[in-house]
């Protein structure tokens, strides 16, 4: 029987500090979205209202913003679902030259500073003559999205145990049912994970799309315009508010799909 091993009172106080330091901030945040004040931040806040939601729910150019990101977020997060999951199948189930060099390359997006990627992509469509869009903006976060949608798959494929797929075959299904039946159930939830991840990751992008979006405006860069010429500050607050949790619960169910990822069917046959 294993004995109860606790954590020193020390690691306790510095687990304490460091989860305070990182989320007292966004504490704030919420609190100053309910502040009286329209301009300065004192502390405390002087009153406390409800007035800047109503607020922010009537600003069209928000609502035009946020459109967009979740509209780009929903389309990288596809793209990168398709081509990232192509990719783990490639790397993790067959054997060629090279292999480890394309790994590499396609999590190199994620592992190089956004500055990089976004002045390399604007290089590219200004070479190509591409006019920024739409499209430019979801051809940018998908380059980061694929790499999160990868690193889920990839651990899930090489989990999953090669007998299972060789099993199907052997008793007469195709590729498309052997896929359907066998891998997608094995597979599915890193999947849900990785895209959850990946549509977080592309909503509240700000560097890439500084470079890759041309006069259009995603929630991010609204943010960043509000805060740098300050009309409402509460209302910026009610939208960080929004953006933290958009964000954080994907990221939480995504956490919960995948903590029993090795309890894979197979795994261990």
């Amino acid at each position: 029987m294993s004995a109860d091993i606790r954590a020193p009172w020390g690691l306790k106080i510095a687990s304490a500090a460091g989860l305070a330091f990182l989320l007292v901030p966004l504490l704030i945040i919420f609190i100053y979205a309910f502040t009286t004040e329209e301009r300065s931040f004192a502390w405390p806040p002087p009153g406390l209202t409800l007035k800047w939601f109503a607020v922010a729910w009537g600003r069209t150019d928000l609502w035009s913003a946020m459109t967009l990101s979740i509209q780009v977020g929903l389309v990288s997060t596809l793209i990168a679902l398709i081509l990232g999951t192509l990719c783990a199948a490639a790397v993790s189930q067959t054997q060629f030259f090279g292999r480890e060099t394309i790994s590499l390359l396609v999590i190199l997006p994620i592992a190089l500073p956004g500055i990089i990627t976004g002045m390399a992509l604007r290089s590219a469509f200004s070479i190509a003559d591409i006019p920024f869009s739409f499209w430019t903006i979801v051809l940018g976060h998908a380059t980061f999205c694929v790499v999160v949608v990868y690193n889920n798959a990839v651990a899930r494929f090489r989990r999953t145990s090669g007998s299972l797929i060789e099993a199907s075959m052997d008793l007469g299904a195709d590729g498309f049912q052997t896929f359907r039946h066998v891998i997608l159930p094995n597979i599915g939830t890193a999947l849900l994970a990785g895209g959850m991840l990946a549509f977080a990751l592309s909503f509240d992008e700000v560097i890439v799309t500084t470079f890759t979006a041309g006069q259009q405006q995603t929630l991010p860069l609204w943010m960043l315009e509000e805060l740098i010429r300050p009309r409402q500050r509460p209302v910026t607050n009610v939208v960080a508010m929004v953006v933290v949790l958009v964000t954080t619960l994907p990221m939480l169910l995504a956490f919960y799909l995948t903590r029993d990822g090795d309890q894979i069917a197979g795994s261990g046959k």
